[in-house]
């Protein structure tokens, strides 16, 4: 979970008391050298939005804030954005069941190739309501427990957990990880923890973003012999029909979770399970955006599909989501679309349009806001004082649709036209956008260039149906993340994209494949 970067994602409908577990269990068990978990899976519910709404004001603030700015990160390296202060677990669906301790003491967690500590509440959480609520580990029923003390946070898009580190053996399906290295959180401050379903998280990630730079929970179980292969696998099922959740295979694949090959990309950054990602499809028709590639994130912690608010803004136009009216936007289209497209036609480069005609500053990558005082008015479309920050990447956006449609040899009133419609359409940083239900069948695909191969999902599998009958609401299974350069562009494929596809997560080659699941 972008943060896994992610995040990020990260990201919108969410688990509350009222939901209703779909799924009891599945018996964990070890076969030809294969771990497997079983997934529970709760059903989304109207109610569950509620919580989301408590928390939207300051957690929107905060993801927002990753469009302008470089986060520091929980490591404590300000030179980096980090992804896991975007993730959002209130929309998780899927967790599985693990325990801590000698005898064993029983948790749900969500597991989170998004991010890489262990934590789980603890029983000196005493001033937090969520902890009240959940299962809490009892360090002195243990006769496994080692201490350790040192103090810890993580900051998420939604919250944030602190307490202190702790050894103790963790089981999962029928393997026991010695003296594993995990926190006791003490105070779980946000909404989010106290309404989810889980109790904590494990974190599948790598070292590289452990905080406190705990040895991960799967490296232990590489190192310590306890599976033939350095693989897990995810195989989720999004058949809301069938109560299974799905399954994690340490150790493995189970070739029954998926059809076909896997297609095998190379991690291009450790941390996140990240590599690098081909142009994005609408309707089989290239954006164009990510056509001198973009990178993207497996991320098992995020529900949705998280990507730039450019790419975003044209999947929402393609289907019919709402969104928010940009003033800038508009005022950009108003005042240089023309100039945009002379530009564009007379074949200018156009990383370097938006800093020719003032808006950005170009630093041979790309453009960055030079910071000027303005402001949009909305009755003349005149800019004056105030903060001009979002008229660059109102430009840079405008640039790319652009391109789009000049590709498309439309004509310069229709996409002038066009690109207005789009300023209408932009999504609120990590919010959710509700289409029309009865429109679902006709909306078009969304692919993304992996590896060289086309990955579809249709309007079935990225459209998030919220509640039953004629009080059903469908939102949108994408979310707009904005990471500035040299990490972004980047997308976070979270459930959405893998229930669709099986996610291999290989380890030993440093490689995550993908095939159609079963």
């Amino acid at each position: 979970m972008l943060v896994n970067m992610g995040t990020n994602l990260t990201v919108v409908v969410l688990s509350l008391f009222l939901s209703t577990l779909l799924f009891s269990l599945v018996t964990s068990a070890s076969t030809n050298g294969l771990v497997r978990i079983g997934l529970k899976k709760i059903k989304l519910d109207q109610n569950d939005r509620l919580a989301a709404r408590l928390e939207s004001k300051d957690a929107q603030s905060l993801r927002a804030s990753i469009r302008k700015y470089r986060l520091p990160n929980n490591l404590g390296d300000s030179e980096d954005t980090d992804i896991v202060v975007l993730k959002n677990y209130l929309d998780a669906q899927y967790y599985g069941e693990i325990a801590i301790g000698s005898p064993p003491q029983k948790f749900t967690v969500i597991f989170d190739t998004g991010s890489s500590n262990l934590w789980v509440p603890s029983a000196k959480c005493y001033f937090s309501v969520a902890c009240y609520f959940h299962a809490k580990y009892k360090s002195s029923e243990s006769r496994t427990y080692q201490k350790n003390g040192t103090s810890a946070s993580i900051q998420y898009g939604s919250g944030a957990i602190s307490g202190f580190f702790s050894y103790d053996d963790v089981k999962v399906g029928n393997l026991v990880v010695k003296n594993q290295e995990f926190i006791e959180a003490t105070r779980e401050p946000s909404v989010t923890f106290l309404v989810a379903k889980f109790d904590g998280l494990l974190g599948l990630g790598f070292k590289e973003i452990s905080v406190g730079n705990a040895v991960p929970f799967w490296y232990n179980m590489v190192e310590q012999g306890l599976i033939q292969e350095p693989v897990f696998s995810f195989w989720l099922n999004r058949n809301a029909e069938e109560e299974e959740g799905g399954e994690i295979v340490f150790g493995g694949v189970d070739p029954n979770h998926y059809k076909g090959k896997h297609t095998y990309v190379p991690v291009t950054q450790k941390g996140y399970w990240q590599f690098d990602m081909g142009d994005v499809l609408i309707d089989g028709k290239p954006t164009g955006y990510c056509s001198g590639s973009c990178s993207a994130i497996a991320d098992s912690g995020t529900s949705l599909v998280a990507g730039p608010t450019t790419v975003i803004t044209m999947i929402n136009h393609a289907i019919g989501a709402s969104g928010v009216v940009s003033q800038e936007c508009k005022a950009v289209v108003e005042q240089y679309g023309q100039t945009i497209m002379d530009l564009l036609l007379a074949e200018a480069s156009p990383k370097k349009i938006c800093s020719q005609i003032g808006l950005c500053t170009f630093d041979g990558t790309h453009g960055v806001s030079m910071g000027i005082e303005s402001v949009v008015h909305q009755s003349s479309g005149k800019v004056s004082s105030g903060i001009r920050d979002a008229m660059c990447p109102a430009c840079e956006m405008a640039v790319v649709w652009m391109q789009n449609q000049l590709k498309q040899n439309q004509t310069q009133d229709r996409i002038l036209n066009y690109v207005n419609e789009l300023c209408d359409r932009m999504p609120s940083p990590m919010g959710e956008s509700a289409v029309d239900c009865g429109k679902v069948s006709s909306m078009p695909s969304v692919s993304f260039t992996i590896g060289g191969k086309v990955f579809d999902l249709s309007s079935q599998e990225y459209i998030l149906k919220v509640g039953e009958g004629s009080a059903a609401q469908c939102i949108s299974g994408f979310t707009a993340l904005d990471v500035p350069p040299p990490r972004g562009p980047l997308w976070i494929l979270g459930d959405v994209f893998m229930g669709r596809y099986h996610t291999v997560f290989d380890f030993g080659d440093l490689r995550v494949g993908f095939a159609e699941a079963a």
